[in-house]
């Protein structure tokens, strides 16, 4: 079996819907996980009522994230790579990764190692705008090139 580009955006669309999935299964067990856990180490119940809410935050724009990876893969698949559109999807993914940054950011000041999502989710963003760049920039020798002809 030869593994070809369409395959591998195959894979890729398969891996959004999986992650989509286990985001709905986190978005319905949270409060179930969070009540458990607060049995086996009391706390501050408020503290379950803030992690609810930094995790509920946090996955509206993971759920968004999903849409726009799903919109990216759907126009790669049909070879419109270097477009505006394209760009402006990853724009929208960076922005996702840094207010999910944000929320866990903020959510330290209740809980200090959300530290390391903040910071996973910081990291991502910078890739994403990296590759962006990428595409912008290739974008534009595109349109430049296409103008030569």
């Amino acid at each position: 079996m030869e593994w070809t580009n369409d395959r591998s955006i195959g894979l890729s669309i398969v891996f959004v819907y999986v992650f989509a999935v286990l985001l709905l299964a986190a978005d319905i067990a949270a409060p179930f996980l969070l009540s458990w856990s607060n049995r086996l180490i009391p706390s501050d119940p408020s503290h379950g009522t803030f992690a609810l809410i930094t995790l509920y935050s946090a996955s509206v724009f993971a759920w968004i994230c999903l849409v726009l990876l799903r919109m990216l893969l759907r126009n790669l698949r049909a070879s419109e790579v270097f477009t505006a559109e394209n760009i402006r999807l990853l724009r929208g993914i960076s922005w996702c990764c840094a207010a999910v940054a944000l929320v866990f950011l903020i959510s330290m000041l209740y809980f200090i190692p959300y530290f390391v999502v903040a910071a996973a989710a910081a990291f991502m963003m910078l890739i994403v705008r990296i590759v962006k760049n990428i595409f912008q920039q290739a974008a534009d020798m595109k349109s430049d090139l296409d103008l030569t002809i």
